[in-house]
């Protein structure tokens, strides 16, 4: 990501804090009527408690986007747990739409395309390090502790 999106990524979602529930109320809503089988993944989840850590994760991430070796890090962790509670690959692509709509629909009076390829590219990188993650899960454990301990 280029200095300039970052800037405008964190700038922006200064604007989402306030409406922090209902972005995410609509993000959930979005991506289940993008694609309704998705549901399937949360029926044994606490919804409320998701959306929190949706807005958890957005939040420490965009914090991070500066410190690239922690965040990706932390983002691969994250893709590898997803990956075992069943995310797919092209689940990333749903969940990028969502998003987008969502902040467009949230942050309809700063929207921009600027605005819009800031957060496409941080959710670009966002997906590619979760992927990256995913990809060592379906890998093994073993592969997983290497690489956590520098032997890649």
């Amino acid at each position: 990501m280029q200095r300039e999106q970052i800037i405008l990524v964190q700038d922006t979602w200064q604007h989402v804090l306030p409406i922090a529930e209902v972005a995410a109320d609509l993000f959930y809503e979005r991506l289940f009527e993008i694609d309704p089988n998705v549901k399937a993944l949360f029926e044994n989840a606490d919804l409320s408690a998701q959306k929190g850590k949706l807005l958890q994760m957005l939040a420490a991430t965009i914090a991070d986007l500066h410190a690239p070796a922690t965040l990706f890090r932390d983002l691969e962790e994250l893709g590898h747990r997803h990956a075992t509670y069943g995310v797919q690959p092209e689940h990333y692509d749903l969940v990028g739409k969502a998003l987008l709509w969502t902040l467009e629909k949230g942050l309809a009076d700063i929207w921009s395309i600027e605005v819009r390829e800031a957060w496409a590219a941080a959710y670009g990188l966002i997906a590619q390090k979760m992927l990256k993650g995913a990809a060592r899960a379906e890998m093994g454990d073993d592969y997983v502790q290497a690489y956590r301990n520098g032997l890649r």
